[in-house]
């Protein structure tokens, strides 16, 4: 791709010309125009075929016309009031019914705000200082969050590791880490830190990797015997496995959870929710109490993002979109699968319901060590070349997002494009 000029203004005024996390090189730096469906323009009018969906924010697919019309309908009529709305509202009434989770909720921007405030209101609860996460997981841009996202050394667990320079110290202090899907030495760390365990935090579905059978039922049974609050990090699978997301996919209730991402319809959302009594914790009479936990957010609950939130909410309660889900995931897994069978690859291809990623190894994946590449730079070619042949992605190659927008046929064009980018690189290594 040649550098036009808008490329060229994004990689003056952006560090890499991105956002973050995209780590392209220069000369595939874009800048994106409009998207419509499953299929993205960038302002030299090149056209993508989208498997990011907005790292999965936009599962009802870019610019769906219920979304757009209720979105409309609204900003004539005020975008932010830092203050319940009948929108917001509704929504949130919403939520409660379809949450075996939540008793009460409140609205955040993000993501990465709502775990924050799970595990704020964990501690305060608790009156304990330390949370376990799993090694691999992400739950935003904070320091649990980040903490062994991609970690450099070997493990000891549960001893973190930072990934992220500046929370060094947090770290080591206050978070925990255990390998995904082991639910033994789990056990172990959540006993003998019990006294100072505050939460345990978890994606049900970690990136892309399955809980084993067990694995989340012995979590909320060990939990819940030593007085430690289970969270879900439902920003991903909120919506996206099921309407009710994990907790009703997988059949385990948390005491709390965070969502965001598809719940918005494409707009900034977050919301943190739980059982009553650790969700008054919140409540500004409490104020000057030990255990009151401040928590607000200007943006949070806007009546633009909670109208986008409710129009999504109702194609996904409309009959037969799960089924479709699934049954397209399946479909896109199994087709990858072929492919690298074909060319004689040896890889796993691993995901759930619409989600798909592809590991170079032939392990057995089932925590964070087992879902990386044996050979990370052919990960990363293979990555580019699918960049390269219009496929939008992150080449980081954590995961693919599949939306209501795609069908058979958009995950046959990127079938056919991973195939011809296999074999582009056989000749090369021949």
């Amino acid at each position: 791709m040649k550098t036009s000029d808008a490329t060229s203004r994004s990689l003056a005024v952006f560090p890499a010309g991105s956002n973050g996390e995209f780590n392209l090189p220069p000369e595939l730096a874009m800048v994106i125009e409009r998207g419509c469906g499953c299929e993205l323009w960038d302002t030299e009018g090149r056209r993508f075929l989208d498997f990011s969906m907005g790292w999965g924010s936009v599962l009802v697919g870019h610019a769906r016309p219920e979304v757009v019309e209720a979105v409309t309908q609204q900003a004539a009529r005020g975008s932010n009031f830092s203050y319940v709305t009948s929108q917001s509202l509704a929504l949130a009434e919403e939520i409660v019914r379809l949450s075996p989770a939540c008793d009460a909720v409140r609205f955040c921007a993000s993501g990465t705000e709502a775990t924050a405030y799970c595990l704020t209101l964990a501690r305060a609860s608790t009156g304990r200082a330390k949370v376990l996460k799993f090694e691999g997981a992400y739950h935003g841009a904070h320091e649990v969050g980040t903490t062994s996202l991609f970690p450099s050394a070997e493990p000891d667990y549960p001893r973190p590791d930072p990934t992220s320079a500046g929370i060094e110290q947090t770290v080591r202090d206050t978070v925990l880490v255990a390998p995904f899907n082991d639910l033994e030495l789990t056990r172990q760390i959540i006993e003998q830190h019990r006294g100072e365990l505050a939460a345990v935090i978890v994606e049900p579905l970690q990136r892309c990797v399955p809980p084993a059978a067990g694995f989340l039922e012995g979590l909320r049974a060990i939990t819940a015997e030593h007085g430690v609050l289970l969270v879900f990090d439902e920003v991903v699978t909120g919506f996206r496995l099921a309407y009710g997301g994990a907790q009703e996919y997988y059949g385990v209730v948390p005491d709390l959870v965070a969502y965001g991402k598809a719940l918005g319809g494409g707009y900034p959302i977050g919301v943190f929710g739980g059982r009553s009594d650790v969700m008054d914790l919140v409540r500004e009479d409490r104020l000057g109490r030990e255990t009151y936990v401040w928590t607000a957010s200007t943006l949070g609950g806007n009546p633009i993002s909670t109208a986008a939130a409710r129009a999504a909410l109702k194609v996904f309660g409309t009959e037969g979109v799960y089924p479709r889900l699934h049954a397209l995931g399946n479909y896109l897994r199994d087709g990858m699968r072929r492919v690298l069978a074909e060319r004689r690859v040896t890889a796993q291809v691993i995901g759930d319901g619409p989600l798909a990623q592809m590991v170079l190894s032939d392990a057995n994946v089932r925590d964070y060590r087992s879902s990386q590449h044996a050979d990370k730079p052919l990960a990363r070619r293979l990555m580019l070349g699918l960049f390269r042949r219009g496929i939008f992605l992150n080449p980081m190659g954590t995961k693919l997002y599949l939306s209501l927008a795609h069908d058979e046929a958009a995950c046959d064009e990127l079938l056919a494009v991973l195939a011809e980018v296999l074999d582009a690189e056989a000749v090369q290594a021949s």
